[in-house]
């Protein structure tokens, strides 16, 4: 490294950004109370607390999985985790690296431990990109410590990650950022002097636009943030308006302020209840024209999957987690293909929410204080001394009755023969009620 590099980087070897880098490289945290969103992960005592404090052998954690959507820091806890306990920072992304690559960086690590001291933090981001091999090559590394290895991926690493470097790693769950800590981002950004400086300010509307176009992505903030303050300041303007944020982000998006977002939410869901597709498809097009967050869409479509189709058709409920699914893995724009299809699937299903008013009457019964002492044969019987006090005497295993159906008391005495479930004759759920009404005189022949 010469003189000019030398200047350039940090001490633990990152490099320091410059006037012209992008926003969202100029913005990144330099320290842990600029960081957004992860106060779950950042508990005094925790391991990444540890990793951020200076070296100590004795409190040392040798690999760590952050595993999140896009956007959310997984990058810049890596940074933070090198910048702040004094290492040497090396990273590696898994999209273009490969066993040789991971190699050289391990054998360079090992000759600076050995030479003066100073470990090494590796980063790989999307680790889930490297093979078995490539994955495997990194385990010596890590049994030794000759890094601490931090491992980002968007996927479950449970799949993607291999068992030996995941038991031999802490898993850090990031969560998605709120709306509160991206429109938080924005306003620092707007007046920090590492990025726009004070130079434009942000309309209400327009920051309302980008929070939703962000996705709770905080890199895809900043971008869009930065490509619209351009817009702004080149036509002379002081407010950064939703109109530059419409031009930055190249859509013809359908504005609209934070009431309309909850009549068109509710319009939605309405539709879909009242099993008219077309609106439904309408009002899906709208909420994702106007910038809301795909994976918003997918959990209300998930509710009313259960809330309002319910047992009337048990596969559409199948058919929306499959769908909220598929939208994390693959993200915009193909997860609006994924989301109308589980639309679809709603609003054209038969409708029953029979489920829903179950457990609400099951639940108000509860906070009523009707409830009773769980019935002796029903109780756990497996401990020493059960039996004594007569837990489990005189249960009888379904499954060795005509239907597997057991004759005896489950509910509690004070609300024996309550019925809380009551099926509609709606699609499936017609063949529940014959069977249901069947069952309920066998149960009640003791």
């Amino acid at each position: 490294m010469d003189i000019f590099e030398a200047a350039n980087m940090d001490p633990a070897g990152i490099p320091k950004p410059s006037a012209s880098a992008p926003l969202a490289v100029r913005m990144r945290p330099l320290s842990i109370e600029e960081v957004l969103g992860q106060e779950h992960l950042l508990q005094p005592g925790s391991p990444l607390r540890r990793l951020l404090a200076p070296q100590d052998a004795s409190r040392a954690v040798s690999s760590i999985i952050l595993w999140g959507p896009p956007g959310v820091g997984k990058t810049t806890l890596a940074y933070l985790v090198a910048r702040l306990s004094g290492r040497h920072f090396e990273e590696i992304s898994a999209v273009n690296a490969g066993v040789k690559e991971v190699r050289a960086v391990i054998s360079s690590a090992k000759r600076r431990l050995g030479a003066t001291g100073e470990e090494t933090v590796l980063f790989i981001d999307e680790v889930h990109r490297f093979s078995r091999s490539q994955q495997d090559a990194l385990l010596p590394a890590v049994e030794n410590r000759w890094v601490t290895l931090i491992a980002a991926t968007t996927e479950n690493p449970s799949f993607s990650v291999v068992s030996p470097l995941l038991s031999r790693s802490i898993l850090l769950t990031l969560e998605p950022l709120k709306d509160a800590d991206i429109e938080k981002l924005v306003k620092r950004a707007l007046e920090d002097e590492r990025g726009l400086g004070g130079r434009v300010g942000i309309e209400k509307d327009a920051l309302g636009l980008l929070t939703r176009l962000a996705g709770a992505d905080a890199r895809r903030s900043l971008t869009i943030l930065e490509a619209a303050a351009a817009t702004a300041i080149d036509a002379g303007a002081k407010e950064i308006s939703a109109d530059h944020v419409s031009e930055a982000a190249d859509a013809a998006l359908v504005r609209y302020g934070e009431d309309e977002h909850y009549d068109v939410t509710s319009a939605f869901i309405k539709s879909m209840r009242g099993s008219d597709v077309d609106a439904a498809i309408h009002y899906l097009a709208r909420m994702l024209e106007a910038g809301e967050d795909p994976r918003f869409i997918a959990r209300r479509i998930m509710i009313c999957a259960s809330e309002d189709v319910g047992m009337a058709d048990p596969s559409v409920l199948q058919t929306a987690v499959a769908a909220a699914q598929g939208v994390q893995m693959i993200g915009m724009p193909e997860a609006r293909i994924l989301l109308a299809q589980a639309v679809i699937a709603v609003a054209t299903a038969p409708k029953s929410n029979a489920s829903y008013l179950a457990v609400d009457r099951a639940i108000a019964d509860i906070r009523a204080g009707r409830s009773g002492p769980v019935p002796r044969h029903l109780r756990d019987a497996h401990y020493s001394g059960a039996k004594r006090i007569g837990h489990g005497q005189d249960y009888i295993y379904a499954h060795d009755e005509p239907y597997s159906i057991a004759a005896q008391q489950y509910l509690p005495d004070s609300l024996e023969g309550t019925e809380y479930y009551t099926p509609t004759a709606n699609g499936f759920e017609a063949s529940v009620t014959k069977r249901l009404a069947n069952v309920r005189k066998l149960l009640k022949k003791r």
